[in-house]
């Protein structure tokens, strides 16, 4: 057989599809980033009717090229919460704004093959937005974020995604020197915020796209 880990994922991805959907999620297989910034530029943005656009700093995001993508579509208003020229003392009015967005596009740190999405943020408005206030949500989910359960969804970020991710963004956390969650009291912590969501509210807000590429942390 040709290509037998891409096969691989793609049995295990449609699974993760069908629980998604009947999770109330709307849920879609990619087989590559091109595929899914063809997805969405072309049928997801066209189908929720966006006009003004946000996200919440994935990795994912960025890495398939769809950020760039969303950016050059005409007609759309993109608030980029995380443009540098953005003045310090603004950054936090701009993702309040973000959170009122027709639709809000980020990542997850975990999804369980049961279809739930699991989170932990440090300032909130990734999470916030996921859970309340953009008309519509996209998730964008490399096939290396697909985990067993619950346990080993957070296992995975406090282990291993929370780490990294405070590496990445030179965070002064005992984490980054010894690749595990300490549990810290730091003030550069990025662990404060938890979310479990297990159903999309109302039935299909919340838009999954599974990518059949390992993205992201």
């Amino acid at each position: 057989m040709d290509r037998p880990v891409e096969n691989y994922w793609r049995i295990r991805l449609d699974a993760v599809r069908e629980a998604l959907e009947a999770n109330n999620f709307s849920a879609y297989v990619a087989k590559d980033s091109a595929e899914a910034v063809k997805l969405v530029c072309e049928k997801i943005i066209p189908e929720t009717g966006a006009k003004k656009i946000s996200w919440g700093g994935s990795m994912t995001f960025t890495g398939t090229g769809l950020y760039a993508a969303v950016k050059a579509l005409p007609g759309l208003e993109f608030i980029d919460v995380f443009d540098k020229n953005i003045p310090k003392d603004d950054i936090t009015e701009w993702r309040r704004r973000s959170l009122l967005v027709d639709l809000f596009v980020t990542g997850t740190n975990a999804l369980t093959e049961s279809g739930i999405l699991v989170n932990l943020d440090m300032t909130g408005n990734r999470v916030a937005a996921i859970t309340f206030g953009p008309k519509n949500v996209l998730i964008l989910v490399g096939r290396n974020k697909v985990v067993p359960d619950v346990d080993e969804a957070m296992m995975r970020i406090k282990n291993y995604a929370a780490p990294a991710n405070a590496m990445r963004l030179d965070k002064k956390t005992p984490c980054v020197k010894t690749s595990f969650c300490e549990d810290c009291k730091s003030p550069d912590r990025i662990c404060n915020t938890w979310t479990i969501t297990e159903k999309s509210f109302p039935k299909g807000r919340v838009k999954v796209v599974l990518i059949n590429e390992d993205l992201g942390l």
